[in-house]
């Protein structure tokens, strides 16, 4: 089987056999009102792809209206420790002043809620 390597952050890691070792999670929240994401959505969401025994952003995706958008958050998250909610909390209110930014924390707090319960009920 081909595989190919991905860089992130320094980080290496191959797709193909290893998907066995890893989970798919999304957080939820609310936006703004007048937010494009709210009018299109209803709701912002970040997907999370989680190595399950380092706790590593592997890949994420947001829901956006701006590619730009996604970019920077994947920059926030590829190559994190989910678990380190206070480091990239502190990460997200220094460098993302979208209107999206509560959105942004509180998906990303939600999803970090549904790792460790899916953690603790079915791999402990």
């Amino acid at each position: 089987m081909l595989r190919k390597l991905f860089i992130c952050k320094k980080m290496f890691y191959t797709t193909g056999d290893d998907m066995d070792d890893t989970i798919f999670i999304v957080g939820e929240s609310r936006t703004n009102m007048d937010n494009a994401i709210t009018i299109i959505y209803n709701s912002f969401y970040i997907a999370f792809e989680i190595d399950l025994k380092t706790g590593q952003i592997l890949d994420c995706g947001c829901t956006h209206t701006i590619d730009l958008t996604e970019k920077f958050v994947k920059k926030l998250f590829i190559g994190r420790d989910i678990t380190d909610f206070d480091t990239a909390e502190n990460e997200i209110r220094k460098r993302y002043h979208g209107t999206s930014q509560k959105a942004i924390i509180v998906s990303y707090k939600d999803a970090l809620k549904k790792f460790l319960d899916i953690k603790d009920k079915l791999y402990t």
